[in-house]
């Protein structure tokens, strides 16, 4: 299916654009996502450096491959989301919509900076569950694995289906 295909086209597509260095604030590092496969549509994996800047409301998060080539770039703001790839810029309503073309699965990107800094989105409707064992706690339908958050790790999946498992390993920003 084509829909969750943009970003792993891009990858093979990847532009000449690099990205600057991350900024004070910006939390960085490579990130892992895969998408079970479910009814007609066959699995995902994508793995890129990323940079998150921002918040829920306002902020940006670009993937990268090794070398720092650009496979795409996600903006967003109050009433609007970008996501501009090689191939182009495309606009969209809200973040779940674009995720969801995108990736084919709408994934929770307002939550995730507040997520990689080891805390629950206050912006959700009903407040996180601790997770049991261990350090870490459950929002949106997801679990949030802190275990090896002191080494920047942090794992995040959704049952499904699909299930959907995404690993963010952090890097320390300038």
């Amino acid at each position: 299916m084509q829909r969750g295909a943009t970003l792993l086209a891009a990858l093979a597509l990847a532009g000449c654009a690099t990205l600057p260095p991350p900024e004070p604030g910006t939390l960085a590092g490579r990130m892992a996502l895969q998408v079970d496969a479910y009814q007609d549509r066959p699995a995902q994996l994508l793995s890129a450096s990323f940079d998150l800047r921002g918040n829920a409301d306002r902020g940006e998060l670009r993937l990268s491959t090794p070398l720092g080539t650009t496979l795409a770039a996600a903006f967003w703001g109050p009433g609007e989301a970008r996501l501009v790839t090689p191939q182009g810029e495309r606009r969209f309503d809200d973040l779940d919509t674009l995720s969801r073309d995108a990736f084919g699965e709408s994934l929770p990107l307002r939550a995730l900076p507040d997520w990689l800094n080891g805390r629950p989105w206050p912006g959700a409707a009903e407040p996180a569950r601790p997770l049991q064992p261990g350090p870490g706690f459950v929002q949106l339908g997801w679990t949030i694995d802190l275990a090896r958050f002191h080494t920047g790790q942090v794992l995040a999946w959704r049952a499904g289906p699909p299930g959907v498992r995404l690993r963010a390993q952090l890097e320390a920003t300038p």
